[in-house]
């Protein structure tokens, strides 16, 4: 039995991590730190460098080194408000909305990314790739890149209209945005060929690769110069290593753990098929990726019955189509498409409530199959909100 009272919303689409889980006592140590400093604190309330903190920039590097066995240095890395905004800044510097022919997503692609390409002046430019076991179809991709080039010839589109001159020293004719590791939505991590032949495809025909990859950078927050000085404190005094180490990783683990339990008790007796972040193999990110049994209408009918019903947030398979590409819903909804999918998340709730989360779904299963055995339509469950 749940101890999660049944009125009570669960979110199990909100990708965020959990308040109790912020480390707040350290960042508050390196606040103390910085503001008792007469030193510190003059050089924190002043403009800083337009790349970011330089110290923080150093401390990341470091700890990216150890972390990947690597060796990088702070010129690798941008301090930015988010990794939202980030994408934005790439392109107003990379990228010409005229000239820039196409932005490809692969498809199911992260939903809040499509409005970003459509603000800085890609509507109708945004095209989906299929995703693929190895995380990417390189030959669509090919093929679809070698007519968008024909196209930009016929047209004569062969130099930037809008950003020329040394503030853009290098402007791309095609962006390519992918999460190669752990993808949202579907949790899948892209092999190591396709990471080759997808570096080798970008190099022929001049695109930019965009790896939003999970946990590269801070998705939302605002490190403005003030705050990258206490977050470099942090790092220095490793009390955000410790955090990570010490309670971000054990509680994901347990959390996901719980999820996986309870799916794989109730849900997969019921015909569903965990696609992504499956206890069998390696886990990462935030999310898990499941197909619905054939039997069901689309995720976002059940996703509707469930938020309607049973007071349950899923994320379903049609918020993640490419945003103006009419073959990316088409894709999405042939037989075996990522619009029968829903995407689960493990960071935001307590063990209890995730467990209380997967129930009330395998109830709106249950609910569903009956509905659809006896006839009875889903109009009134047709559209729901994506928060």
């Amino acid at each position: 039995m749940s101890v999660v009272p049944s009125g009570d919303v669960i979110n199990l689409q909100l990708g965020w991590p959990s308040p109790r889980l912020f480390a707040g006592s350290s960042l508050l140590q390196g606040a103390t730190e910085v503001l008792t400093s007469e030193a510190q604190t003059a050089k924190a309330l002043i403009y800083g460098p337009h790349i970011g903190h330089t110290p923080l920039r150093e401390s990341i590097a470091q700890w990216l080194s150890k972390i990947y066995n690597v060796t990088t240095s702070k010129d690798r890395i941008c301090i930015t408000n988010g990794a939202s905004a980030n994408l934005s800044n790439i392109l107003q510097k990379f990228t010409d909305p005229i000239y820039t022919r196409k932005i490809f997503m692969v498809e199911p692609t992260y939903f809040l990314a499509c409005p970003i390409f459509e603000d800085n002046g890609f509507r109708g430019k945004l095209e989906g790739v299929p995703e693929s076991a190895e995380g990417i179809d390189i030959e669509f991709l090919r093929n679809t890149l070698r007519m968008a080039e024909a196209a930009a010839m016929a047209e004569q589109n062969k130099s930037p209209k809008l950003k020329s001159g040394k503030s853009y020293v290098k402007v791309y004719k095609y962006v390519i945005y992918v999460v190669p590791t752990f993808a949202n939505p579907s949790g899948k991590t892209m092999d190591l060929e396709s990471r080759k032949k997808l570096v080798g495809l970008a190099r022929e025909f001049d695109a930019l690769v965009v790896s939003d990859d999970v946990g590269s950078s801070s998705s939302g927050g605002a490190p403005s110069h003030l705050t990258s000085t206490f977050v470099d404190k942090m790092l220095r005094n490793h009390h955000l290593q410790a955090h990570i180490e010490r309670v971000l990783i054990p509680v994901y683990r347990k959390r996901y753990h719980a999820l996986m339990r309870c799916m794989m008790e109730v849900l997969l007796p019921l015909g569903v098929v965990i696609e992504s972040n499956a206890p069998t193999g390696v886990a990462g990110g935030f999310f898990t990726y499941i197909r619905l049994p054939e039997d069901l209408p689309a995720a976002k009918i059940v996703a509707t019955i469930a938020w309607r019903k049973k007071h349950l947030r899923v994320a379903f398979g049609h918020m993640f189509t490419v945003s103006g590409d009419p073959g990316s819903l088409i894709r999405g909804e042939q037989a075996q498409g990522f619009t029968k999918c829903l995407r689960l998340c493990w960071a935001w709730h307590e063990e209890a409530e995730i467990k209380a989360g997967v129930l009330r779904l395998a109830d709106v299963i249950s609910e569903t199959r009956d509905m659809s055995r006896r006839g009875l339509g889903f109009e009134d469950y047709m559209t729901i909100g994506i928060r």
